[in-house]
């Protein structure tokens, strides 16, 4: 070769690598062309004002980002850190916009902006820069984005900034509720409900249902266990009541009513009087205005005297709710199920998907005051096929998550609940277990004769406690696990009866990790079995003549589940409190 080289004439060897160096030139030029044309393809439709292109689809580009080398970007972003290098010359900062859980790096030289204003963790900045490939041996980065402008610094302080600590317990972020999205587990755990959310939509789009906006206001308990929130425009009149005189006692209003009784005595008298010769037939008028007069004071001293502490009382001394905004005593919703429950059986399949409310005094970790609620509603529908729609729901949400966020389930597995992934790959590809209540029952009486031990004692009728529903799921069946065919005393009125009188088509749907995730059943059809279990805990049927009337006329058999929404998320994401799923939670003594 290089005796061929020797020989060659020079003239024609620098033609030679001039055509080379040419083409190489060509190469990446067109290259950049391309990464240049990829880059504005992917800028964000409502960031016009920086041209601004999204983190995340940096790293979902070609080659996690490599085909965009060369290109010239607008990323903005918050510091999650921020490293000074060469004695001051140049910042390397790891900026993450929340569109995604990888962090894009960033070079930035002292030349182009100074560098103690963008370090610090929290700082938001929007930087124009071109996309490099990182140094050789460099770990990491597939892509670095090496800055030529900074368009943009918010400033943060690290020294007052409440979560610049790398370590901070979830606890510790409840107290601070309005900046934990910025950190890594809060903000995988937000891109996770996105995506289930936008599932559960999609799942029952495809599948023919119709969504409803159920209302939140009520005056129906369907749960019937009476711990609701009360709506009520009364209580400003509490407040008021501290300036306004005391209310009339019992005994200046039955001193007035006796005063009414002597006037009306009176004018009878007088009238009597006038009717006979010779009567004094003027006397009567001023008696009967005397009258009026008193009777009008008298309805007025007795409203007055009905209004303890700014509030009307009924009769038998109870809030008169008449003068209430909906002029009755109505609540937060704690389902949407029952109003659903009419599009149904107009509609057949539909379904709710809303925030609904628990008065229960609770501090556990399962429970909120404020949460999310899916309900479906099918009608033409049995049990059976309520369980085959609640598989197929939870099934294709998980196979939605792990298409859409496996970043977020591999950044959970890894720093959060090491089960996570596998856990929801294994729920969405496994067929669902089958099993009666009785035999459930009977499985969970051999682990405890087999030397199991519970906290809650096991035995026919009780509501399996979440160990009971965990141990059937995870060591006795392996996968999820449907329970079916519960005790009509443990569960809801609305519940169809089955033919052995002792138990109820209700199902619950336990999975690993959470225990129960779905609740639902076979609605009763059947108005006098309706009316029959209404009275026999209790309710009026009078206050839910409507749902009767889907009863009365034109009855159909249909089914329907109610799925805890953060409950779903808890089982993705592995958290261990419900409170740090859901981007505002509510609890006993909390509002923020």
């Amino acid at each position: 070769m290089a005796a061929d080289l020797a020989s060659m004439d020079l003239s024609s060897l620098k033609a030679q690598l001039a055509t080379v160096a040419a083409a190489v030139d060509a190469k990446e030029m067109a290259l950049a062309s391309d990464a240049s044309a990829a880059a504005i393809a992917i800028r964000c439709p409502y960031g016009k004002l920086y041209e601004r292109v999204a983190v995340s689809a940096i790293h979902a580009s070609d080659g996690q980002g490599a085909s965009l080398i060369g290109a010239t970007v607008v990323v903005g972003g918050w510091v999650k850190t921020g490293r000074v290098a060469d004695k001051g010359a140049l910042a390397f900062l790891e900026l993450n916009d929340g569109s995604g859980p990888t962090n894009l790096q960033c070079v930035v030289k002292a030349d182009v902006h100074a560098i103690d204003e963008l370090k610090s963790t929290g700082t938001c900045v929007v930087v124009e820069g071109e996309l490099r490939a990182p140094p050789e041996g460099a770990t990491g980065q597939i892509v670095e984005l090496h800055a030529t402008k900074v368009l943009h610094v918010g400033a943060c302080d690290a020294a007052k900034y409440p979560i610049a600590k790398k370590k901070i317990s979830l606890e510790y972020l409840r107290d601070k509720i309005h900046l934990r999205t910025r950190t890594n587990t809060i903000a995988a755990v937000a891109r996770i409900r996105n995506a289930l959310s936008f599932a559960t939509h999609s799942f029952f789009n495809k599948n023919g249902f119709l969504y409803v906006h159920t209302p939140l206001i009520t005056q129906s308990d369907c749960e019937g266990a009476g711990e609701m929130f009360q709506v009520t425009t009364l209580l400003g009149a509490v407040d008021e009541a501290t300036t306004e005189p005391p209310p009339p006692s019992a005994e200046n209003v039955e001193k007035l009513r006796d005063d009414v009784a002597a006037a009306g005595a009176t004018v009878a008298k007088l009238k009597a009087a006038a009717k006979e010769e010779g009567g004094d037939k003027a006397a009567v008028k001023p008696a009967v205005d005397e009258m009026l007069r008193l009777r009008s004071q008298l309805e007025e001293m007795e409203k007055a005297s009905r209004k303890v502490g700014g509030l009307f009382r009924t009769a038998d001394g109870k809030v008169d709710y008449a003068k209430d905004f909906f002029g009755e005593p109505t609540f937060l919703t704690v389902s949407g199920q029952l109003n659903v429950e009419t599009y149904a059986c107009a509609m057949s399949s539909v379904y709710t998907f809303g925030p609904t409310f628990r008065a229960e005094n609770s501090n556990t970790t399962r429970h909120l005051a404020e949460f999310w609620m899916i309900e479906p509603e099918i009608a033409f529908a049995d049990l059976a096929d309520d369980m085959r729609c609640a598989e197929d729901y939870v099934q294709y949400c998980l196979r939605h998550v792990l298409e859409h966020c496996r970043g977020d389930l591999e950044f959970i597995s890894k720093m959060y609940d090491k089960e996570a992934l596998e856990r929801v790959k294994h729920v969405s590809e496994t067929p669902f277990g089958r099993v009666s209540y009785t035999e459930a029952i009977d499985l969970l009486e051999k682990a405890v004769a087999d030397g199991k031990t519970f906290v809650y004692p096991v035995e026919w009728g009780i509501d399996l406690a979440t160990e009971h529903e965990r141990f059937l799921a995870e060591e006795i069946f392996k996968r999820p696990v449907i329970v079916y065919n519960y005790p009509k005393d443990i569960k809801a009125f609305y519940m169809r009866l089955n033919e052995d009188n002792k138990t109820v088509a209700a199902m619950d749907v336990l999975v690993p990790k959470v225990g129960e995730l779905i609740g639902g059943s076979q609605r009763e059809e059947r108005i006098d079995n309706l009316e029959a279990r209404m009275r026999e805990i209790g309710l009026d049927p009078e206050e839910y003549e409507w749902y009767l009337d889907l009863r009365r006329y034109g009855t159909v058999v249909h089914s329907g589940f109610g799925l805890g929404f953060e409950r779903l998320v808890l089982f993705c994401t592995g958290m261990e409190n419900i409170r740090d799923v859901i981007p505002f939670p509510r609890w006993p003594g909390n509002c923020k």
